[in-house]
């Protein structure tokens, strides 16, 4: 019987049984598929040996000027902390919401540990897991509390406890103490009872969802530059900023404290001792706005305007002034109506806009309106810290009307998408007095969770809870060959933990899960579909967030370990400083002799394979024909030959004639067979072509 040439359908196909999808692949792990022929994935590498603190969520890389001049910054959000990378270090830029001033609050060797230290702080009581810097102390029992420390236990409202490196004895004091406590750590994993779209709708009142604390909830960053600085929240908290001009070595604010303090115009104003009012030029008086803070000769520190007349330019104030005074006073922007919650902040960055989706509206006079989770907000234009609407700027807001709440948004290049638990919207500038207008694209859709959409190429593709989609225009649902295997094997008690990925280098999306395998709660497989070719393949591989971008050489991944990685950067797993091997494979579906009436006789391969980018001396794989009777017998003895390169890959010849093992033995009997391919060892890279085996039939029992 003449040689029978081993050719498999591109990509994997796990929706019917083995044997019905005869002539393709059914199994594999860390492959993809080029031109129709599977081969082992790249290695990865650490971009620094330095680690962050937490699970990261979010990875955002930016310049602050032009390409080549400018700086390269990796902003990345954790559990606990918000880094930006920047000159090898992990810049800690987290907010501090609250700083205090102790005198000997600390306690030493609390409870007999040498280690432990008892803080007290009648004005603040953090959470476990948060984080407090304490400075400019003194030392107690024998060493200096200084530094960044992670709240241990609470043990009561006004004390709390942190771990030491160094023993110390007991006592009490540290003198005067500054402690500068940061935004509360979230969760590493999805908790079930609390946050939108967990429990039943209308539980409770709107907001409700997040009333036991921002901290007890998975933390998910969003991100954007607005110019060289960095717009960032939290999901279900405030919107923080951080300016550039500062440099690394400070940290972002609130965004409505720095809307507090800048500028918004400078008037000659008038003013009289123990008055409420002062006099605004009319011309500048609708440039004023309630909450707007006042500085100048005479105002008294904290002073704002209560309420304006913009006809007459007499403004309230909220102070008594303490002095007779006249001359130029600067307005800040009104900071109480920037959006006190937000579940995602993005920028516009041709229009200049910055945009929450999911906010409280404006409601003049009441900067603490109810939060809507349906309501689209934006800046003025080419303005972060002007959020009140006025006929003088393009702030404004609009609420969506399909679904529940806003699950996520994605700028693209001629539009922003906007998805609801439900609907997917089309937001497009329009220019004054609407801003932004809003069409529906589809309904009756679904999202997996915030992060499981990605633009490329200007498509997008999104995971929804039973399906794939697109969009290119018009929204379409994915053909998928791993439907039913992918939505049977994720945990969507931790929905909200998939991501989305770009890999364009080889065409690729993909998107991580938390498999119901393993511990249940961490992320562990991804599946990938390769929108050129059209085909799907899955593996395991613990991420926690993807971005591709033009100005680093590979995609950036964030793993398990408080590392950044390069994905395909290499050959093998450089995640630590040993390297190890990446254990990598393709299995067909069974295959056999005409219909399978006769039993089929191997005994010889002859491979096909190409070991392109090796860098090991003479790599191999090995290549297993695995034989059974029926499809519902297990499979029997197997043959798994070695197939050895020929050359040495020491210097990896690149794209020459490839040179290996001519042909391996092997004596196995069965109805129907599976081939498999698998590489296990360090700097091996191999892609498969198409082998032949040598058959014969071999009776019919």
């Amino acid at each position: 019987m003449p040689l029978q040439k081993l050719q498999f359908r591109p990509g994997l196909n796990r929706e019917g049984t083995d044997y019905s999808n005869e002539g393709g692949w059914y199994d594999g792990d860390k492959i993809r598929f080029r031109s129709g022929f599977p081969e082992k994935i790249g290695g990865w590498t650490q971009i620094s040996n330095n680690q962050f603190n937490g699970v990261c969520r979010s990875i955002w890389i930016w310049l602050d000027g032009d390409a080549g001049a400018g700086n390269t910054y990796i902003g990345l959000g954790t559990s606990t902390k918000y880094y930006i990378y920047f000159g090898g270090l992990y810049n800690d830029i987290t907010p501090i919401i609250q700083t205090d001033t102790l005198t000997n609050p600390f306690t030493t060797n609390y409870g007999g540990n040498a280690y432990s230290v008892l803080v007290t702080d009648a004005t603040y009581n953090p959470g476990a897991g948060d984080y407090v810097t304490f400075s400019g102390g003194s030392a107690v029992g024998g060493v200096t509390i200084s530094g960044d420390y992670k709240v241990q236990t609470i043990v009561s409202s006004t004390t709390y406890t942190i771990t030491i490196t160094s023993p110390a004895t007991s006592a009490t004091g540290g003198g005067t103490v500054t402690a500068q406590y940061e935004y509360p750590s979230g969760l590493d994993v999805y908790s079930i009872g609390t946050g939108w779209g967990a429990g039943p709708w209308s539980r409770g009142t709107w907001g409700s969802g997040y009333s036991s604390g921002i901290g007890q909830q998975l933390r998910l960053w969003s991100n954007d530059n607005f110019g060289g600085d960095l717009v960032i929240a939290p999901r279900g908290g405030s919107i923080f900023y951080w300016q550039d001009s500062g440099g690394v070595g400070t940290r972002a604010q609130y965004l409505k404290n720095l809307a507090n303090t800048t500028t918004l115009l400078t008037d000659a104003t008038t003013f009289s001792s123990g008055s409420t009012t002062i006099n605004v030029t009319s011309a500048n008086a609708p440039y004023v706005y309630p909450y707007s803070y006042i500085t100048g000769t005479g105002i008294p520190a904290n002073t704002y305007v209560t309420a304006i007349n913009n006809v007459t330019g007499v403004a309230t104030i909220n102070n008594t002034t303490t002095a007779s005074n006249s001359g130029n006073y600067s307005f800040s922007y009104s900071g109480a109506f920037v959006p006190s919650q937000t579940y995602q902040v993005i920028t516009s960055a041709i229009q200049e806009f910055v945009i929450a989706f999911g906010s409280n509206s404006y409601v003049p006079g009441n900067p603490n309106s109810t939060f809507n989770p349906m309501l689209v907000r934006w800046s003025d234009q080419a303005n972060a810290y002007q959020w009140i609407p006025q006929v003088t700027n393009q702030s404004g807001e609009f609420a969506l009307t399909n679904g529940s709440y806003i699950m996520g948004a994605r700028a693209t290049r001629q539009e922003i998408l906007v998805w609801t638990d439900s609907a997917i919207y089309s937001m497009q500038y329009i220019g004054a007095p609407y801003v932004w207008g809003f069409q529906i694209l589809m309904d009756n859709i679904s999202v997996m969770s915030p992060n499981s959409m990605i633009t490329i190429n200007n498509v997008t593709y999104w995971m929804g809870k039973d399906r794939f989609y697109m969009y290119s225009g018009r929204v379409e649902v994915l053909p998928c060959a791993l439907r039913q295997y992918i939505f049977d094997d994720i945990n969507t008690d931790q929905a909200y933990q998939v991501f989305a990925g770009a890999n364009e280098a080889f065409n690729e999306v993909w998107w991580y899960y938390v498999s119901k395998s393993g511990s249940g709660t961490t992320v562990n497989k991804y599946i990938i579909y390769n929108y050129l070719d059209r085909v799907w393949y899955y593996g395991t591989l613990g991420r926690t967030a993807w971005l591709q971008t033009g100005t680093q050489p590979y995609p950036i991944a964030a793993d398990y370990n408080g590392r950044l990685l390069y994905q395909e950067n290499g050959t093998d797993d450089n995640s630590t400083t040993a390297t190890l091997p990446i254990y990598s494979y393709v299995q067909s579906s069974d295959f056999d002799i005409g219909d399978g009436h006769n039993f089929g006789f191997v005994w010889r391969i002859l491979p096909d394979v190409n070991f392109n980018g090796s860098t090991t001396n003479q790599p191999s794989v090995t290549m297993t024909v695995k034989p059974r009777e029926n499809s519902g017998t297990p499979y029997g003895q197997a043959d798994s030959p070695q197939v050895q390169s020929a050359q040495n890959y020491t210097v990896a010849p690149q794209y020459t004639i490839q040179q290996f093992t001519g042909q391996v033995y092997t004596r196995l009997r069965g109805r129907q067979m599976a081939f498999k391919i698998e590489s296990t060892g360090v700097g091996v890279a191999w892609q498969l072509g198409s082998p032949r085996i040598d058959i014969r039939p071999d009776g019919r029992r």
